[in-house]
């Protein structure tokens, strides 16, 4: 027995999320702030529409395996500890993943490639979290995959995924400032302003979603101190999600090609990204 369902959790944090979105969009009108970019958010509709599309397309395929590799767990954890300490365990797990999964993303290109559409954007709002990109679900799997393999059960890997993706949407806006103690232990809408900064200081910093405590161990924590300008050091000038996918693929390829050395070749796919990237049109 391992209580909520993935449809379940949806459900509950649908209507949550759109009444987020709505609120914070009323407060920047009547404050005047323009959180929000009508070509923008278009912009996010059509990457998050891509990302759905892959992440049903796959899905099934996905939590079969993860039964499959279930059957050679290293632990057993049903049998060994408490239902309640399995759920947060695997809470804990996952988040850890996440942050190494995330931090490989900014600091190896073919992964970068792909996570450059989070990043895309000039704005920071609740709509923006759904900004994904088209093959990140495809991406984690050989992350995640490593879960099961441990001893967590598929089921509740599934349903703890989906309420941390849920808590990440709340780490993008403005409207809310810093959360006194909490600052120490949850990655708040502060420190994930800090990740999605173009700011010099700001740069591949706070890569966790539920807990900041990665950050703090593993040296990749920076608080928000100085106003954060939001985007990509030079941003896509575009809002054509098509693009916005493809145009660091193409920078990759091209560079590849113009390598001789298979050693750069390797380099220019599993090297550090040019997060300079500029839009070719």
């Amino acid at each position: 027995m391992t209580g909520l369902t993935v449809t379940e959790v949806y459900a509950i944090g649908a209507p949550i999320v759109l009444a987020m979105i709505f609120a914070e969009a009323l407060i920047s009108n009547w404050q005047n702030r323009k959180y929000y970019k009508r070509e923008d958010t278009y912009c996010t509709v059509g990457l998050l529409a891509g990302n759905i599309v892959m992440a049903f397309a796959i899905k099934g395929l996905v939590l079969a395996f993860h039964f499959y590799l279930y059957q050679f767990r290293i632990f057993d954890f049903a049998n060994t500890i408490p239902l309640w300490a399995m759920w947060i365990l695997t809470f804990i797990m996952i988040d850890l993943v996440f942050y190494v999964y995330h931090r490989m993303s900014h600091r190896t290109r073919f992964l970068w490639a792909i996570h450059l559409s989070h990043h895309s954007s000039e704005e920071m709002n609740f709509a923006v979290s759904f900004r994904q990109a088209w093959f990140g679900p495809i991406s984690k799997i050989p992350f995640f995959m490593t879960l099961p393999l441990l001893g967590f059960d598929p089921t509740i890997i599934a349903v703890a995924g989906v309420m941390s993706t849920l808590w990440g949407i709340v780490g993008h806006t403005q409207i809310v400032d810093k959360l006194g103690p909490l600052e120490w232990v949850f990655n708040t809408p502060s420190h994930h302003r800090v990740h999605h900064g173009s700011n010099k200081q700001y740069i591949d910093k706070n890569y966790g979603n539920l807990l900041i405590i990665w950050d703090r161990m593993f040296g990749t924590f920076e608080p928000e101190e100085e106003p954060v300008t939001f985007g990509l050091v030079n941003n896509v000038n575009t809002f054509n999600p098509a693009k916005i996918t493809f145009m660091a693929w193409s920078s990759m390829i091209e560079d590849i090609k113009n390598k001789n050395d298979f050693s750069e070749m390797l380099n220019a796919i599993f090297g550090p990204p040019n997060t300079h990237i500029k839009n070719k049109g």
